[in-house]
């Protein structure tokens, strides 16, 4: 149960992995952005703890899955204590996992509202807890949020309440995270996006591309590329880091 208190027995629990293998929890992993970002990271060498509602078990012996909704802080705790007893650390956490729901305002269900917020900010919240608990134990880490360039610039062809709701939620959380623990080795950025070709749009390409300035949708790659740039970036926090084909500067 969520108490509210740091747990200890995350920093307890003793690791046979490989003591300078850095290691980074991906949520929402199991397919299109998320997989992309396990195989980016794993390319730089990272182990990594991956999680979605149906992820599949892997057969490298440097990625770990966990299966489970991460609104629900059970899964949140499950996580983070596999990834603590597997690999012994956590470096770096990507908050990729999030929710979608485009309708008029006045349409909005009370389950919309629940499965949005549940996921945008509930998975969130008690995974990065976990994880900046123990990077303070470590001296340091990454936090980087996914978020959407509809919270900077809002599209009357796009409804998006629920979303800027969440996801400008997390993008103020990104700098705040950034002061409170400058100072003590932990970054966080956000990466926000324009539309980014995954499995989760069915437009043809020409409607995609429509959107962006660049005539063009994102690609996975994209996102992962400023993801790693993040990561390899030490002297950059609080950032906002715009994917969207210059959607946010303006049509």
């Amino acid at each position: 149960m969520f108490s509210g208190q740091p747990n200890n027995n995350l920093l307890r629990r003793v690791t046979m992995s490989t003591p300078d293998q850095k290691v980074v929890v991906i949520t929402g992993a199991s397919q299109g952005i998320g997989a992309g970002l396990v195989d980016g990271y794993r390319g730089l060498g990272y182990a990594v703890v991956a999680t979605s509602r149906r992820i599949a078990p892997s057969d490298d012996p440097d990625v770990l899955t966990v299966r489970g909704d991460i609104a629900d802080f059970a899964t949140a705790e499950r996580v983070a204590g596999a990834a603590i007893e597997r690999f012994g650390r956590i470096d770096a956490l990507v908050n990729n996992a999030g929710i979608f729901v485009s309708k008029p305002f006045h349409e909005y269900t009370r389950a919309d509202y629940e499965d949005v917020t549940g996921v945008n900010l509930a998975g969130f919240f008690r995974i990065s807890q976990l994880a900046v608990e123990r990077m303070l134990h470590q001296g340091g880490g990454h936090v980087v949020q996914i978020t959407t360039t509809l919270v900077d610039q809002a599209s009357s062809d796009v409804p998006s309440v629920l979303t800027s709701l969440t996801k400008g939620g997390l993008q103020s959380a990104t700098k705040a995270l950034a002061i409170e623990y400058a100072d003590r080795g932990i970054r966080s950025n956000a990466v926000s996006l324009g539309v980014i070709r995954t499995p989760m749009h069915a437009e043809d390409d020409d409607t995609l591309g429509a959107m962006h300035p660049m005539g063009r949708a994102g690609e996975i790659q994209d996102v992962v590329g400023a993801v790693l740039y993040l990561e390899s970036a030490p002297f950059v926090t609080g950032e906002i880091l715009h994917v969207d084909g210059g959607q946010s500067a303006g049509r």
